[in-house]
């Protein structure tokens, strides 16, 4: 199967659309019906993470959803382009910057971000979602984004 791409203005109403089409690319890929709801799951979180990091950080950029069936795998990667916390804190130290977007991962980021409810969740709290959906959950965060990768079985690819 050939990768899928989907950019997105990284506005919330488009989580949907996104979630809609991994549902879609993974269904065409063979992922077992039982676990659809999984895959949809997942990658609104993952996408609603990435879009609240470009609302604080970079509007302009669209978000990135990669989709591909390898090797009896569905594979869907969301890229964002939000500094990482690692490159916030040299900006946060001199007084220039904000608070990173929580991508830490490994359980290592303890501030919490506050939601427009009052409400305050551990940062990286979506990604712990996320790695109770699917079966192999990687996160790789560099200077210039944030991106996640998630993967499903997948029967044999569909013609």
């Amino acid at each position: 199967m050939a990768t899928v791409e989907v950019t997105f203005t990284p506005l919330p109403a488009h989580v949907r659309t996104a979630r809609l089409v991994a549902t879609a690319v993974a269904r065409r890929s063979g992922v077992d019906e039982a676990l659809l709801d999984e895959v949809r799951l997942a990658v609104g979180e993952a996408c609603s993470r990435a879009v609240e990091a470009h609302l604080r950080h970079c509007p302009a950029e669209p978000v990135k959803i990669e989709m591909t069936a390898a090797d009896e795998r569905f594979v869907v990667t969301v890229s964002d382009h939000a500094p990482t916390a690692a490159a916030q804190a040299g900006a946060s130290a001199s007084g220039n910057g904000a608070a990173g977007h929580g991508a830490g991962g490994n359980g290592s980021e303890q501030a919490a971000q506050v939601q427009d409810d009052g409400s305050a969740f551990p940062a990286g709290f979506g990604l712990a979602v996320i790695s109770g959906l699917a079966d192999d959950v990687r996160v790789l965060s560099t200077s210039s984004g944030v991106s996640v990768r998630m993967s499903w079985p997948s029967a044999a690819l569909l013609p």
